[in-house]
């Protein structure tokens, strides 16, 4: 339990995907009593929106159409957030492959980027959140209080993602290629590329467990509400 005394900090966890840092998210706003704001979760639940009305993954003011008509909105549960597409339930649904692929497509788009950053800030301004994503400590919150970037090995990645959705076989391999492309387009984009931001402490967790990379957080979020700073 966090100590109501505390300064609420806002802590960004970037990273690709596979490296972790949704689990970590997730456990460390539940240690700290913060509130966990997955960036991510709101791109995949405009992907199903844009596939449920069929829309183009390409027609950015589409997009932005929808995303401006839209009730995103991120519940606090035991276990991780319920997403919640206006008004329905679809935590589960937007982890399906079709919605991942879809999401990485329409994060592209610079103003559809432009007005989720504008609703991710307007949920995390006050503090007391770690938010995850891709571009949180270079473009959402530049001004984290703390700014970190997990990363590890592709291998690693590739094999944590499959092990994750129990995926083997040739489903394995198209799965591990879409994660590769997914890479690609994540660090090419121009809109808000996925890099290091200049002053994220970087952690390579190849080889380290969750609950390494996790302690390792927390010594760092102590060091940062200590006394004095």
């Amino acid at each position: 339990m966090a100590d109501p005394s505390q300064r609420k900090l806002i802590i960004a966890i970037d990273g690709p995907a596979g490296a972790g840092k949704s689990t970590i998210a997730s456990r460390l706003a539940r240690k700290l009593g913060y509130v966990n704001l997955e960036s991510g979760a709101m791109y995949r639940a405009l992907a199903l929106s844009a596939i449920e009305w069929d829309s183009s993954f390409d027609d950015e003011a589409a997009l932005l159409k929808m995303a401006q008509e839209s009730s995103i909105t991120l519940e606090r549960a035991v276990g991780g957030n319920r997403v919640r597409l206006n008004g329905k339930d679809v935590s589960e649904r937007i982890r399906q492959r079709d919605v991942t692929e879809a999401a990485s497509r329409i994060s592209v788009h610079p103003k559809v980027r432009e007005w989720m950053v504008a609703r991710q800030r307007e949920m995390g301004i006050g503090g007391g959140v770690v938010m995850e994503g891709r571009d949180i400590g270079t473009k959402v919150f530049p001004d984290a209080d703390l700014k970190i970037f997990l990363d590890a090995d592709p291998v690693i990645r590739e094999q944590r993602r499959l092990d994750q959705q129990q995926v083997k076989g040739a489903p394995a391999q198209a799965m591990a290629a879409e994660l590769r492309e997914r890479d690609r387009r994540d660090r090419t984009r121009a809109a808000s590329p996925l890099v290091a931001a200049e002053d994220a402490i970087v952690i390579d967790s190849t080889n380290l467990t969750e609950d390494e990379v996790l302690n390792r957080i927390e010594q760092l979020v102590a060091q940062r509400i200590a006394p004095g700073r």
